[in-house]
């Protein structure tokens, strides 16, 4: 049997999550896991209940040429992962020593709010314009990988879960059975 690691399943349901961005510029998804339980997703998009770029049909920092991580003050929309960590304070959820899937290298300020939140891990996607936020995040002692070392790291744990596993598994077997 091939069972889809932990981080591929965690990430997968990130990049789902960002199917509902409402951003013209770029999605982003994120998934904020537990006790490998989901606690919380988020996308990035307009604060509710204002009016959504897709919607209004044009992003502002698209139209003055403002390159990417630039000018976030003109930006409507609230990135994924803060507006997942907001999900848990609205429903009063701790993510405090939980870990953050996110479809795209967070910025400083979600760094800034990861930290503040206390998650203690995060596997993203991609690079971002500035390298700030993950210096926060090693400052802090928050443990940060790349989707791709994320998955080296996981795939090994699991064979070695995974030998251990079949022995049980091969020991029950070979146990007389009291029923």
């Amino acid at each position: 049997m091939n069972r889809k690691l932990f981080t591929e399943w965690a990430m997968d349901i990130a990049e789902d999550s960002k199917i509902r961005s409402t951003c013209l510029s770029r999605q982003v998804g994120a998934v904020i896991i537990k006790d490998k339980q989901i606690i919380a997703t988020g996308y990035n998009g307009a604060p509710t209940g204002a009016i959504h770029c897709t919607d209004i049909g044009y992003c502002e920092r698209k139209n003055r040429g403002i390159p990417s991580g630039q000018g976030l003050e003109l930006c409507r929309a609230g990135h994924a992962e803060a507006n997942a960590i907001n999900q848990c304070a609205k429903h009063g959820t701790s993510c405090d020593g939980a870990t953050l899937y996110v479809t795209t290298q967070p910025c400083v300020f979600c760094c800034i709010h990861l930290i503040q939140a206390g998650i203690k891990k995060v596997v993203f996607k991609g690079d971002y314009p500035t390298g700030l936020g993950l210096q926060l995040l090693n400052e802090a002692g928050i443990k940060y990988h790349k989707y791709e070392e994320a998955l080296k790291i996981d795939q090994e744990e699991y064979d070695i879960k995974r030998e251990k596993d079949l022995q049980r598994a091969e020991d029950f077997r070979n146990m007389p059975k009291p029923y």
